[in-house]
């Protein structure tokens, strides 16, 4: 009932708006999840690599930051924080990541998991040089 009565009230320009922000919500949805899959888990600590491993492998990794220990658990090409020393829980809310450039973060422990790529041959000219 409530919702007729606000589609009474709409104008026509009200109703594009709406369908326009419907239309770029659900393609928003669609296009997440699209990038390329990562290759190797960094851990950076205070601008510090403390951790690297490829994502092909199983493993589980302590981490120590300035509030304890944090347990990483790399399995199944995806990387999670399963336990940590910090008050809220955030990083293990986060749950897990595969994907090129998603991170986790543990902000008390200082901690920050990077997924990053291939690594490729750097180029040895510039698109200006060419």
């Amino acid at each position: 009932m409530a919702v007729t009565a606000v589609l009474r009230r709409m104008t026509w320009l009200d109703r594009v708006i709406v369908l326009i922000l419907l239309l770029a919500t659900g393609a928003a949805f669609v296009l997440v999840g699209k990038g390329p899959r990562g290759a190797r888990v960094v851990v950076e600590q205070q601008g510090r690599v403390v951790f690297s491993a490829p994502l092909a492998v199983d493993r589980s990794a302590t981490l120590t930051g300035p509030l304890g220990e944090t347990l990483l658990a790399i399995r199944d090409g995806h990387v999670c924080i399963t336990s940590s020393p910090c008050p809220h829980k955030v990083c293990i809310g986060m749950g897990h990541i595969a994907r090129q450039g998603e991170l986790l973060a543990c902000v008390p422990n200082e901690l920050l998991v990077l997924i990053e790529g291939e690594e490729k041959e750097e180029p040895t000219h510039d698109l200006i040089s060419r």
